[in-house]
């Protein structure tokens, strides 16, 4: 316990935690309001403030604790049909994806998420969307892309988020569907990494200190879904996710 306030105590006089909360505040909002935003944001993040080791493990903690209070209201608006085998089949390839987190060079993996978060991010500013069918077969294919995304980088909703946006399905059921999607792989994904001795000391102290900033903007963010247009939240979000992008390629 005196090594967790030894922690807190050297992130109080450190600017990072500050950028970090302002970050984490932002992505909550994302969040609340899409069903998406935290792992895209935050993952890149961190992971130049602190390295892929620290960064992806104190994101996916917050993942986790912000699935769990946004699912009770989407479980009933979700279409289960398709996310579950989308989620099963991402939870299935999560521990293979995580491999390379506890393997890969630091500095190439942070500039593959950086990478990913730019392709993701003019990809949804271009327009480009899946339009065909949704069978089994290809539901169980971007589950297990999403998985081994998640497992290696923290993010897993691009494949997800392109393959679903293009359905006829209103927003509140896109939205209930990602996180649904979320909530499947959202325990799975700590699994191994605190199998692989990521979850230390340093990863808790900032959950304490970011966890609180996040559990306020979520709901915020919820709130704003049924006030803010959503081609204004679509202008803002798209170009968040380019510059983020940008900065984790070239920092």
């Amino acid at each position: 316990m005196s090594t967790l306030w030894a922690e807190l105590g050297g992130l109080l006089g450190d600017w990072r935690i500050l950028a970090a909360a302002a970050v984490t505040a932002v992505a909550g909002l994302m969040r609340g309001y899409s069903g998406f935003g935290t792992a895209i944001l935050l993952a890149p993040a961190y992971s130049v403030l602190w390295g892929p080791r620290i960064g992806v493990p104190v994101m996916l903690l917050l993942e986790l604790f912000v699935t769990m209070q946004l699912l009770p209201k989407a479980l009933g608006q979700a279409d289960r049909r398709v996310m579950l085998p989308i989620g099963a089949a991402a939870v299935a390839f999560t521990p293979v994806g995580a491999f390379i987190l506890l393997t890969a060079d630091q500095e190439t993996l942070r500039r593959a998420i950086g990478a990913l978060v730019l392709v993701f991010g003019l990809a949804l500013m271009s327009g480009w969307r899946y339009h065909g069918s949704r069978p089994l077969p290809l539901n169980l294919a971007v589950g297990t892309t999403a998985g081994l995304l998640k497992g290696a980088t923290g993010i897993s909703g691009p494949p997800v988020i392109l393959y679903l946006l293009a359905g006829p399905e209103e927003a509140r059921r896109h939205r209930a569907n990602l996180i649904l999607f979320f909530a499947c792989i959202a325990v799975v994904s700590i699994i191994p990494p605190a199998l692989g001795g990521l979850m230390g000391w340093a990863v808790l102290a900032k959950l304490l200190l970011l966890l609180p900033v996040l559990l306020v903007c979520v709901p915020v963010g919820a709130r704003l879904f049924h006030v803010v247009p959503e081609r204004w939240y679509r202008r803002f979000a798209f170009g968040l996710l380019v510059t983020t992008g940008l900065v984790t390629l070239v920092v």
